[in-house]
């Protein structure tokens, strides 16, 4: 039977198929072979950690974020700086054609992530929580290894051996105990040409994608800009505000303290019964079964804060960022938020809007208080002194009407760009899984007329640049 597939035209299946023998990679081509991994691989597991010591020499660390990130490990990242001993760089020392897998993690998803070694140097040596796996030359290319990891059939075999309950991680008895399905080495090069050439058209697509989504992102910001502090009349006249992020208003507004709005609510739940919502910069405030990625959970939220609907709930250390949002629903939150109600009829809409605008995020930033950027919070002192455009109460909510109709076509193109992005991420999954596993016969895709050579894959790594701009965080009462 023929099987094809958008961007993979005439590809076919393989003549004749045999049983793997391994349920979770189902029928391989008859003239393949399946391994363990120890068989085809030398396992070092790193205990090099980011540390300097004296009489130590100075090394360049591949660590775990390189990996997650990166499907290949060039001299383009940005490695961490750290010592080691001799024995250590011997050890642990990174060769081209390594493979680097994360060993352990917080999620059992994030266990055994590959990454291709495309670059050695004396002092280059592999992180904690990293094991290397070399390939034996005679037996697998690292171009192949890194596309069998990545395919879901071979990767489910790390999901179920992770071990642990708050943070999980691989033995290195489970790690040789992968089976890998193997084809001829002249037949894993061409997998690996074949599929470097798809991963190019896909990145390329993808960045094309994310870079009209940050456009539309931008065109956003304008028109809320525009509304929230000019107003909708543009031939209204205009005043100078005396505040320097805000610039010039409508001369019939009024400006006011964020303490003459809003005023801290600090009511708590007897029980922790209530519906557990938590933050999100993508989703606003949500019950918490909305949020995938889940964290540590509380035994019990007594004590909790309450909020109510169209409170204003900040999360103290990601409010400059414009981590807060208003509440859609009673629920309760954690008790490290700032819960803030209206202390005056207002349309709390519209102080979400403005208070979201890069302009006055730059006015949060300047406000919070700490030592390591990863740790500013923004109190309510500090938030209570930023000054604030305050149109008429019927104009509040036009503003925020108009804002609701003219960003509507520009929420639904960029849902829409998000969905394809989405799906085609899925495509290179399946096509990953289906070309590793034979369900594909690529030996005849002549990669060479449109790309190069795969032992030169991309050095892009497959992060999303929205991620950039909108650093969804589930960081609720889940850490609580």
């Amino acid at each position: 039977m023929e099987r094809t597939s958008e961007g993979a035209p005439h590809l076919r299946a393989y003549p004749t198929y045999k049983d793997s023998g391994v349920p979770w990679l189902g029928d391989v081509p008859a003239h393949w072979e399946v391994h363990r991994q120890r068989n085809i691989v030398y396992l070092m597991v790193s205990n090099v950690d980011k540390h300097t010591h004296e009489g130590e020499s100075p090394v360049r660390l591949c660590n775990y974020v390189d990996v997650y990130k990166n499907d290949t490990i060039t001299d383009r990242i940005p490695f961490m700086r750290a010592t080691a001993s001799q024995e250590e760089i011997n050890r642990f020392r990174l060769r081209m054609g390594d493979v680097v897998i994360t060993k352990d993690s917080e999620t059992w998803d994030d266990i055994g992530v590959p990454a291709l070694v495309n670059y050695e140097a004396p002092d280059f040596v592999c992180g904690y929580h990293l094991a290397i796996l070399r390939p034996r030359k005679d037996v697998i290319y690292g171009e192949y290894l890194l596309r069998a990891l990545q395919s879901r059939n071979v990767a489910v075999q790390h999901y179920v051996a992770a071990n642990g309950i708050t943070r999980y991680g691989l033995s290195q008895d489970a790690i040789k105990s992968v089976w890998i399905p193997l084809p001829p080495l002249p037949e894993q090069r061409a997998i690996a040409a074949f599929l470097a050439h798809h991963d190019r058209l896909t990145r390329r697509y993808i960045h094309a994608q994310q870079r009209l989504i940050k456009l539309l992102t931008e065109q956003k910001q304008a028109l809320i800009q525009q509304a929230v502090t000019r107003g909708l009349d543009p031939a209204a006249p205009l005043k100078d505000s005396g505040i320097a992020w805000l610039g010039k208003i409508p001369a019939h507004w009024e400006t006011l303290r964020a303490k003459y709005v809003f005023r801290e609510i600090d009511d708590r739940s007897a029980t922790g019964s209530e519906t557990l919502l938590s933050m999100s910069q993508k989703l606003g405030l949500v019950p918490s079964y909305r949020i995938e990625e889940r964290r540590l959970l509380s035994v019990s939220y007594a004590g909790a804060k309450l909020c109510q609907i169209d409170d204003l709930v900040l999360n103290r250390l990601k409010a400059h960022l414009g981590v807060f949002a208003l509440a859609s629903e009673p629920g309760i939150v954690s008790p490290d938020y700032t819960v803030l109600r209206a202390a005056r009829p207002i349309c709390p809409r519209y102080f979400e809007l403005i208070l979201k605008t890069p302009a006055c995020r730059t006015e949060l930033c300047k406000r919070v208080k700490g030592i390591v950027q990863g740790f500013w919070r923004l109190y309510t002192e500090e938030f209570y002194g930023i000054v604030l455009p305050f149109p008429p109460l019927e104009e509040q909510r036009k503003i925020v009407e108009h804002l609701d109709i003219q960003l509507q076509s520009l929420n639904e193109t960029i849902t829409r760009i998000q969905r394809q992005i989405t799906l085609i991420r899925e495509y290179r999954t399946r096509l990953i899984a289906d070309v590793v596993t034979g369900k594909l016969d690529v030996r005849g895709f002549e990669v060479g007329r449109t790309s190069e050579s795969a032992s030169h894959l991309d050095d892009d790594t497959w992060e999303d640049l929205e991620d950039e701009e909108t650093d969804d965080a589930p960081d609720d009462l889940d850490v609580v």
